[in-house]
């Protein structure tokens, strides 16, 4: 086929495919490789395609409506269809749809945007380094922590400390960076001078003693593995505030401030992950103020923009830009999109709104509250073993068979996927929730009003009804009767 006519017949297939689920799932498989995605079992069944989103909710292309508990990747935090938005993009791409940011150059929403967020930020920071992504900002800090300690004569200080489960990018770096055996199996990961220490999960490990004794020995993890590597040699710790992808893993009040508290003692910087956390998720700017630490350096990405335009970046506190400023030269460190002006126009509007609308206040003193009130009604169920929200995160954990206290349920094999078979009555039903592993995990938007948040818990607690039959079908569930003893 002449290339002419193989490229009309790409355009003619494509305008049919807009309104033509099959098609545009026949195409996706052809041509389209997903992020953490076997291919092949998708293949297999479709891709959902997804069509529109207006407020809390998407619409598939059967016309099927969804509640996005997930604010599409934990970003849409001012919801979908904010044409204020498109049109500060639109008016940006007439105006000046690029230019990068070497050569001595800048643009001026990326500018009016870096002070922008030095005023919504802790007063440490001063300075904001661009980047598109979370994981490129995770990639930066790398360099820039490691350039930090060379300019101080500290060469043989690069070693950095994360966590176990955690999530910080699918980079080489920042998959290094990230706590999670699947993706460190694959590529020969973690790269040299990255290691874990255990996560704060107080559901996981704390039997047998109070979340604020648990909190303080998960951070002593960290002054043990600074003392194994020697100080000497340790640049720095990174952590979520709140686990995200991880299973929204929230850790006890004591373990924030005695990190800081070990960080501060050995001279280590502290590196706040607040692509999720960010922009008023917890209920302030930043995760980092809601737990009460002063990070030196914090990855932001995601509620940025809330997902309108690709966008990340640092937040650079003075402590680190001091040095870097006054001893360090060329930082020879950037991608072309640093700082691109549509991203920062959208940032900027989308920052407008966040204020305009109190979002930040309302989840802290309203709707996060609300929330937590509502989703905790949730550990009632038969199949919940617990429930707990942090801000405008929450999570349940799906149990077998019911107790007391979570640490005493009988917990499902986990071979069973009971998470996704929940997932997919989720899904089917018009609820999107993510599954990590057995515990449910939410990130709505911001904007949701009470009712929102009423019609969201009800429609959880209806969906989990239908996985607890499905799973007696299975057999998978005890009778009734045994299922309540003890509880």
């Amino acid at each position: 086929m002449h290339s002419n006519t193989r490229a009309s017949a790409s355009r003619q297939s494509v305008a049919q495919a807009a309104v033509n689920t099959r098609v545009i799932q026949e195409l996706d498989a052809a041509h389209y490789l997903h992020p953490f995605t076997d291919s092949k079992a998708l293949a297999s069944h479709g891709a959902r395609v997804m069509v529109k989103g207006e407020g809390i909710y998407i619409w598939d292309s059967e016309g099927k409506r969804l509640l996005d508990g997930m604010s599409g990747l934990w970003c849409m935090n001012v919801g979908y269809g904010r044409k204020s938005i498109a049109d500060a993009v639109y008016a940006q791409m007439q105006q000046l749809p690029f230019y990068n940011s070497f050569f001595q150059t800048t643009n001026v929403p990326a500018v009016q945007l870096a002070a922008k967020l030095v005023e919504i930020s802790p007063p440490q920071f001063n300075h904001v380094f661009f980047t598109g992504s979370g994981s490129e900002g995770n990639d930066t800090i790398i360099r820039m922590v490691r350039r930090y300690w060379d300019l101080q004569g500290y060469q043989d200080r690069h070693v950095i400390i994360s966590r176990h489960n955690a999530y910080h990018g699918s980079t080489m770096a920042g998959a290094s960076l990230g706590g999670m055996s699947g993706m460190h199996q694959q590529g020969g990961l973690p790269i040299p001078g990255i290691v874990h220490i255990g996560q704060p999960y107080y559901l996981e490990g704390g039997k047998g003693k109070t979340p604020e004794e648990f909190g303080i020995e998960a951070a002593s993890w960290l002054e043990k593995k600074i003392l194994e590597i020697g100080a000497d040699k340790v640049a720095a710790f990174i952590g979520e505030p709140v686990q995200g992808a991880g299973g929204v893993i929230i850790p006890p009040a004591t373990y924030w401030p005695e990190i800081q508290r070990i960080c501060d003692k050995y001279g280590i910087l502290l590196i706040a992950d607040e692509v999720i956390c960010g922009f008023g998720r917890l209920g302030h700017w930043f995760g980092s103020e809601y737990f009460g630490v002063k990070p030196d350096l914090m990855t932001f990405a995601k509620g940025v923009t809330s997902g309108y335009v690709p966008l990340g970046g640092v937040l650079v506190g003075d402590r680190v830009a001091d040095v870097l400023i006054e001893k360090g030269g060329d930082f020879n460190h950037g991608f072309t999109y640093s700082g691109h002006p549509v991203a920062c126009a959208a940032a900027l509007e989308n920052i407008r709104i966040i204020e305009e609308e109190k979002l930040v206040g309302r989840v802290r003193d309203d709707t996060g509250p609300y929330l937590k009130r509502k989703f905790e009604t949730l550990a009632n169920h038969l199949l919940v073993g617990a429930a707990e929200t942090c801000g405008f995160v929450a999570g349940l954990n799906l149990v077998q068979k019911k107790a007391a206290s979570l640490h005493d349920c009988r917990l499902f094999d986990a071979k069973l996927d009971v998470g996704m078979i929940c997932r997919s009555h989720m899904f089917n039903n018009g609820m999107i929730m993510r599954a990590v592993g057995e515990r449910m995990i939410i990130a709505p938007p911001l904007i949701m009003a009470h009712a929102e948040i009423d019609e969201m818990v009800d429609l959880i607690r209806a969906c989990l009804d239908m996985t607890l039959a499905d799973l007696t079908q299975r057999g998978l569930m005890p009778a009734p009767a045994q299922a309540t003893e003890n509880i």
